[in-house]
């Protein structure tokens, strides 16, 4: 099922806050690094943007103008590329390791009393940050350390 680009930049969105940033999870998934660099492009790239188109014109004059347009495109997309980049990976089903990996930590907070919706029988990742997020607010260290 196709996705269009304002569903993946929602889902991008759902999916950055969902995301447990924890610091286990960082060797093991890129999310926290591509958490981590969208929201500073989202503060950063904006006035970065604008301060750039300035200076380009105020310096080359008006007739680079399409130029500095260009430059000030750019430096807007970027934060844009992070939410696409996470949009798309949320809606991307598990690979069987990681299925796997899902269906034993939901057996186990299971187990442990946590409230869980059923499991998908094909996860996707926006599943696993949900279940991650779960385990890391409810569950205590010691019991989640064992997973990492």
């Amino acid at each position: 099922m196709a996705q269009t680009i304002g569903s993946m930049f929602k889902d991008g969105q759902q999916y950055m806050l969902t995301w447990p940033v924890e610091k286990q999870l960082t060797t093991l998934f890129a999310e926290n690094r591509v958490i981590a660099a969208t929201k500073l492009s989202i503060k950063v790239m904006p006035p970065l943007a604008v301060l750039s188109v300035a200076a380009i014109v105020n310096f080359q004059g008006m007739e680079q103008l399409p130029q500095a347009l260009a430059v000030g495109a750019f430096f807007l997309t970027l934060p844009m590329q992070g939410l696409l980049w996470l949009g798309h990976r949320a809606n991307q089903v598990l690979p069987p390791a990681l299925s796997a990996w899902y269906f034993e930590i939901h057996h186990k907070m299971q187990i442990q009393g946590c409230a869980l919706q059923n499991p998908q029988a094909k996860p996707k990742y926006m599943e696993l940050a949900g279940l991650l997020k779960t385990a890391f607010n409810e569950l205590d260290k010691a019991f989640t350390k064992r997973w990492f």
